[in-house]
Protein backbone atom coordinates (compact mmCIF):
# COMPACT_ATOMS: atom_id res chain seq x y z
CA UNK A 1 0.00 0.00 0.00
CA UNK A 2 1.32 3.06 -0.63
CA UNK A 3 1.41 6.23 0.91
CA UNK A 4 -1.68 8.62 1.06
CA UNK A 5 -4.40 9.14 2.89
CA UNK A 6 -5.33 6.68 5.49
CA UNK A 7 -7.03 6.39 8.52
CA UNK A 8 -5.60 7.30 11.44
CA UNK A 9 -6.67 5.11 14.92
CA UNK A 10 -5.08 8.07 17.28
CA UNK A 11 -6.73 11.07 15.40
CA UNK A 12 -10.11 9.03 14.58
CA UNK A 13 -10.17 10.56 10.79
CA UNK A 14 -8.11 10.10 7.33
CA UNK A 15 -5.18 11.67 7.61
CA UNK A 16 -1.87 11.96 4.97
CA UNK A 17 0.67 9.53 6.02
CA UNK A 18 4.16 9.03 4.31
CA UNK A 19 6.79 6.07 5.01
CA UNK A 20 9.52 6.64 7.48
CA UNK A 21 12.59 8.08 6.64
CA UNK A 22 15.72 5.55 7.06
CA UNK A 23 16.33 6.94 10.33
CA UNK A 24 13.22 6.48 11.78
CA UNK A 25 13.47 2.79 10.55
CA UNK A 26 16.30 2.47 12.06
CA UNK A 27 14.48 4.23 15.26
CA UNK A 28 11.70 1.71 14.85
CA UNK A 29 14.21 -0.91 14.56
CA UNK A 30 15.25 -0.31 17.98
CA UNK A 31 11.85 0.46 19.92
CA UNK A 32 9.97 -2.87 18.76
CA UNK A 33 12.97 -5.40 17.83
CA UNK A 34 11.31 -5.89 14.48
CA UNK A 35 13.62 -6.66 11.90
CA UNK A 36 11.28 -5.43 9.05
CA UNK A 37 10.14 -2.00 9.37
CA UNK A 38 9.63 -1.12 6.00
CA UNK A 39 5.51 -1.96 5.47
CA UNK A 40 5.01 1.42 8.33
CA UNK A 41 4.15 4.93 7.62
CA UNK A 42 3.37 7.50 10.08
CA UNK A 43 0.84 10.10 10.24
CA UNK A 44 1.62 13.73 9.40
CA UNK A 45 -1.19 14.81 10.87
CA UNK A 46 0.44 17.84 13.52
CA UNK A 47 1.01 16.86 16.87
CA UNK A 48 0.25 12.90 16.05
CA UNK A 49 2.95 10.95 14.17
CA UNK A 50 1.02 7.45 15.15
CA UNK A 51 2.77 4.50 13.65
CA UNK A 52 0.57 2.31 11.41
CA UNK A 53 1.39 -0.62 8.70
CA UNK A 54 -0.73 -0.35 5.15
CA UNK A 55 -3.41 -2.65 6.35
CA UNK A 56 -2.95 -2.35 10.14
CA UNK A 57 -4.23 0.79 11.81
CA UNK A 58 -3.80 -0.31 15.16
CA UNK A 59 -0.36 -2.24 15.64
CA UNK A 60 1.28 -1.19 18.43
CA UNK A 61 -0.65 -1.19 21.97
CA UNK A 62 0.18 1.26 23.14
CA UNK A 63 0.50 3.55 20.01
CA UNK A 64 3.78 4.34 19.17
CA UNK A 65 4.61 7.99 17.91
CA UNK A 66 7.88 8.92 15.69
CA UNK A 67 9.31 11.61 17.83
CA UNK A 68 10.38 14.70 16.45
CA UNK A 69 13.75 14.81 14.53
CA UNK A 70 16.80 16.44 16.17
Amino acid sequence: MSSGIKFCYTCDTDEPHRPLTDNEKVWLKNRTGQKNVDGYFMCEAPSCRNVRTGFNKHPFDPVIRVPLPD
